[in-house]
């Protein structure tokens, strides 16, 4: 499967009457080469993803789910700190579904949009509430942000 996504910057406050967040927490097995491999707990389901290297804003995807045991016990003990926590918010606009990303800990003060597409070409509409194009700026990936939290940055 291929994910094909853009990233954006939060420009108000004006989104978070559209939705209800749900706590996610997320980490990282290391890897190489731009290659990802992620372990998730959303609710009460863990998940396993891999990813390939990005080319523009399009990756090889493939995701799993997984017993939440057994994602909590890959986040406690093999993936590296610090996790990733964060609060996402599912927008459906138009056609297009937008995630909202508010992140949480060292990456406080952080908001992402995000909204897959069908093709790297697909004209969208953006919201009001979206700001400045970060797709190709790699900080904004959540496996950077793993490594380099967002308030670390100077």
């Amino acid at each position: 499967m291929m994910e094909i996504e853009r990233k954006f910057l939060i420009s108000s406050d004006a989104w978070r009457t559209l939705a209800t967040g749900t706590l996610y927490r997320q980490g990282y097995i290391p890897s190489t080469d731009g290659r990802t491999v992620r372990v998730r707990i959303v609710g009460q389901q863990g998940y396993l993803t891999i990813k390939g290297k990005t080319q523009g804003i399009s990756r090889a995807e493939f995701e799993y789910p997984i017993p939440v045991d057994d994602a909590t016990q890959l986040l406690d003990t093999i993936c590296e700190p610090p996790l990733i926590e964060k609060y996402r918010y599912r927008i459906r606009l138009d056609s297009v579904l937008w995630e909202v990303d508010e992140f949480l800990g060292e990456n406080q003060g952080l908001v992402i949009a995000e909204v897959e597409l069908e093709t790297e070409t697909q004209a969208i509409a953006l919201p009001s509430w979206v700001g400045q194009e970060v797709s190709g700026d790699l900080r904004y990936y959540n496996a950077n942000l793993a490594k380099h939290p967002f308030q670390r940055w100077s």
